[in-house]
């Protein structure tokens, strides 16, 4: 896999006209068995007490994992979808970066299971989340 041209691919094409451009989501590192994703902290993503909405935090996790599951399976001839999502939200913010990392517990033939870690700049746990993925063959 050419890590540049994939996350090239995801943030110039992927996520145009998405919930991902809305939320400022940017894909910035992939490897063999893993996917990070950034989103900044500001008032576009807070709850009315002025801290991240565990909301957005969901969606940066289901953005970071799904696209990950789509990234390491035959996209040409499989096509993904979520089936579950589960968050722990542990620490709050109010600005700054946050970052995703999606990696597998489980990939199996039609099912996949995630954990996505959310932390801050200095690596502070924010949001602990499970997604769970089925994978479908394509109909042509």
């Amino acid at each position: 896999m050419d890590k540049a041209k994939t996350l090239s691919f995801m943030n110039d094409v992927m996520v145009k006209g998405t919930l991902m451009e809305t939320l400022n989501i940017t894909y910035t590192d992939i490897g063999e068995d893993y996917l990070t994703a950034q989103m900044p902290v500001n008032s576009s993503v807070h709850q009315p007490m002025g801290l991240l909405h565990g909301g957005a935090s969901v969606a940066l996790a289901e953005s970071t994992g799904s696209a990950a599951v789509h990234v390491f399976i035959d996209s040409d001839n499989f096509e993904v979808r979520g089936l579950e999502i589960s968050a722990n939200h542990l620490k709050s913010k109010r600005d700054g970066i946050i970052t995703a990392t999606a990696r597998p517990i489980h990939k199996g033939r039609t099912t996949h299971l995630w954990e996505v870690k959310i932390t801050d700049e200095i690596g502070t746990l924010i949001s602990l989340c499970k997604i769970t993925m089925i994978v479908l063959e394509k109909r042509n």
